[in-house]
């Protein structure tokens, strides 16, 4: 199969026809690939004015661990978000497993977000998520989660 197949480039507005997140909540900027349903690359650009900067920390601004887990969990929202018979629902968590921050999110990096879905069950699945910035891994984790109607 030629993987060039799937090379996308999603900006906000085909994020946000995927998941349902918003500002100040979005926190993916743009997808340079997806396989729907197995497996997604992203990124977020992370600047000097994130509304959590100011108090996490204002000596030393730091990109919370659970918004880099939040922002692998979109990624993957829109792999999964992506298959067919998942359109026009929405990803919730079902758990978090295995959660390892391994280097500092700071002001002018680019996180990218891989996430690979390794098990669906119906409803139900898990995906192996791990962020970067540059080629070192910042934070890794299984995430569970649910697809459920938009209400």
């Amino acid at each position: 199969m030629d993987e060039d197949r799937f090379n996308v480039n999603f900006g906000l507005k085909e994020i946000k026809e995927i998941i349902p997140h918003r500002y100040p909540f979005l926190l993916i900027d743009k997808v340079t690939y997806m396989e729907p349903g197995k497996k997604v690359t992203a990124y977020k650009n992370v600047t000097g004015n994130e509304y959590f900067f100011p108090g996490h920390f204002p000596e030393e601004p730091i990109m919370p661990g659970v918004l880099i887990i939040e922002a692998l969990a979109q990624a993957g929202a829109v792999a999964i978000l992506s298959k067919k018979e998942f359109k026009n629902k929405i990803a919730f968590f079902g758990g978090i497993n295995k959660a390892k921050f391994r280097k500092k999110v700071v002001p002018g990096d680019i996180l990218k977000l891989e996430v690979e879905i390794i098990k669906i069950k119906g409803p139900a699945g898990m995906g192996k998520a791990t962020a970067y910035v540059q080629d070192r891994k910042a934070a890794e984790a299984e995430l569970i989660f649910m697809i459920g109607d938009k209400n």
